[in-house]
């Protein structure tokens, strides 16, 4: 496949239907930097030519039907950064020709049947190693003292596997770890520790201790001393892990705010993540309708890890929504975080995604729920760029990101990309792609964000709600775009460019629906301008989009339901 493409830089296919083996003649492809094959169908072994594509610095590979053994020649890629073999049947030893690659940030092997130990001094050649993961394998022996030397190691998942022997003191010293995963191996006591503070001290490097028997877990911070009258006895088969909590233990959020959710449980409540059960899908994951054992609704948002940026991703929705609250922003619940899975539970919105509202047949909204649902959105906004201590930016507004509880209130989602402002800080910068169509045209050619990059996305989704058009429509081509489409109907008749099932001529409020849309698209313009200085903020439009509420309901006359949108 490469004969014709020697000059290839990156190759992604991931999570399509592909199967067969992986071509051999995919070395021919020197100048190959990403090679992404995961979530697919393909089988055999891992070619050994693929150690001659030396400029590779990402490999992933995961989540295929690869047997086999790991080519050693794979030690050959000395720039390589990323190498991703999870959840296969490969079998046998791990090359050690792979310890030294000097280069590597990522090793995941997790859940293969790899067999044999790890290197002594496997650490010598990986100071740049930041996660290590080789859960769910048949590793034995002791754990490696000298991974002390991975100084840069924040991530290390031995789990399930047979190390036997004494967990390393040495472990210690890896002061930048946030997660230690050793569970459910044949190690022996954490040698004479008898009390929670001299554990803590031991491991100095983590913020939070979690100790399960069974069921139960019970969590110390590092601040925290032995609570009065608990004894703590580390007793072999005590599960010991060291879990980096970001902002669970801060959280009140709401009758779910301190439970913690298991793999399995949220396996169970989502029927194993059936597709019956997906309600959606974001940048970096997907949303599925889940029930728990007590019969509450969630919605569990389950996030791909196999895609570039996923792991950040989380970090940033756990970051943002830890802390913020307005009946407007999707309500974060708990979580479930380990090696090989992340997902957060949400509070479950019984109406879905706008952008089934807008498009399917079965659903129908008037002028007045589309105006309550905008009203929604632009106070979301308005609380999250000059109401929260921290203004944070959304920077992928768009209607699938915007849900709809049992009273049609509408709740903005997916804070997968956005970004928070520092003390002082106007804007910031960013190489990550938002979604095409509803980028400003800063964010995509510069890469600046600033509060209004918001504006201008919301311009943009209150343009699709009111005209029923996607930007990306394929009659929007060339120097035509939905904006140019909506600015030259402004200069005649707005009738021509509104959604069909909003107003007929032959409707008795035809002027009063004529005038109220012909507003909403005036504060689109300003919303939208090309220029981020010329664009409307975030309160300025809220104030406009309730005044022509209010307007419309009074000229339409009294007798309509009217929504109660609250800041």
């Amino acid at each position: 496949m490469c004969n014709n493409l020697p000059k290839l830089g990156g190759l992604h296919l991931s999570s399509n239907q592909l199967n067969g083996q992986i071509p051999s003649n995919l070395c021919k492809c020197r100048e190959l930097q990403i090679l992404s094959l995961s979530l697919n169908g393909f089988n055999g072994s891992i070619p050994r030519e693929i150690g001659n594509l030396t400029m590779l610095k990402e490999l992933y590979l995961g989540r295929n039907n690869l047997k086999g053994v790991i080519p050693s020649e794979i030690g050959n890629l000395q720039s390589l950064e990323v190498m991703n073999l999870i959840d296969s049947s490969l079998t046998g030893f791990i090359p050690s020709s792979i310890f030294n690659i000097s280069s590597l940030r990522i090793i995941n092997f997790s859940n293969n049947s790899l067999s044999g130990s790890l290197p002594v001094h496997m650490c010598n050649h990986l100071l740049k190693l930041g996660g290590l993961y080789l859960s769910r394998n048949q590793l034995n022996r002791q754990i490696p003292s000298n991974l002390y030397k991975c100084k840069e190691l924040q991530g290390l998942s031995l789990s399930i596997s047979s190390f036997n022997g004494c967990i390393p003191r040495e472990i210690g010293n890896l002061t930048n770890l946030k997660e230690l995963y050793l569970d459910e191996n044949n190690l022996e006591d954490i040698s004479t520790a008898k009390t929670v503070d001299e554990v803590l001290k031991r491991f100095h490097m983590v913020s939070e201790l979690e100790v399960n028997k069974d069921k139960s877990s019970i969590i110390f911070s590092k601040a925290i001393t032995q609570p009065k009258g608990f004894k703590f006895k580390l007793l072999k088969g005590f599960f010991v892990a060291f879990v980096w909590k970001i902002w669970l233990s801060k959280a009140d959020l709401s009758p779910l705010a301190w439970r913690k959710f298991s793999y399995q449980e949220l396996l169970r409540a989502t029927e194993a993540l059936s597709e019956t059960n997906l309600v959606g899908k974001g940048s970096y994951g997907s949303l599925y309708k889940g029930m728990l054992s007590d019969g509450m609704t969630i919605a569990v948002k389950v996030f791909n890890l196999q895609l570039e940026g996923a792991f950040k991703s989380f970090d940033v929705e756990c970051e943002v929504l830890r802390n913020i609250r307005h009946r407007n922003l999707i309500k974060i619940m708990s979580s479930c975080c380990n090696m090989d899975f992340k997902a957060l539970v949400l509070e479950y919105m019984p109406n879905g995604i706008l952008e089934n509202w807008l498009y399917s047949h079965n659903y129908y909204l008037d002028i007045l729920q589309r105006l309550n649902i905008m009203i929604d959105v632009a106070s979301a906004l308005k609380h999250l760029h000059h109401v929260h201590t921290t203004p944070i930016i959304h920077c992928d507004l768009k209607p699938s990101n915007v849900l709809l509880d049992e009273n049609m209130i509408a709740n903005v989602a997916d804070f997968g990309i956005a970004k928070l402002l520092g003390d002082g800080d106007l804007m910031v910068q960013t190489m990550t792609l938002a979604t095409i169509g509803y980028m400003a045209p800063e964010y995509g050619i510069e890469g600046r964000v600033l509060t209004r990059y918001d504006a201008y996305s919301f311009g943009v989704l209150l343009m699709e709600t009111f005209t029923r058009k996607k930007p990306t429509d394929e009659m929007f081509a060339g120097e035509l775009s939905l904006k140019r489409w909506v600015n030259k109907a402004l200069e005649g008749s707005v009738i021509e460019i509104v959604d069909t099932n909003l107003i007929g001529r032959d409707d008795e409020n035809f002027f009063v629906k004529v005038e109220c849309v012909s507003f909403i698209f005036g504060l689109v313009m300003d919303c939208s301008n090309d220029s981020a200085e010329g664009r409307i903020n975030m309160i300025d439009a809220l104030a406009r989009l309730k005044k022509i509420k209010t307007s419309f309901v009074a000229n339409i006359g009294s007798g309509l339901k009217d929504g109660s949108n609250q800041d």
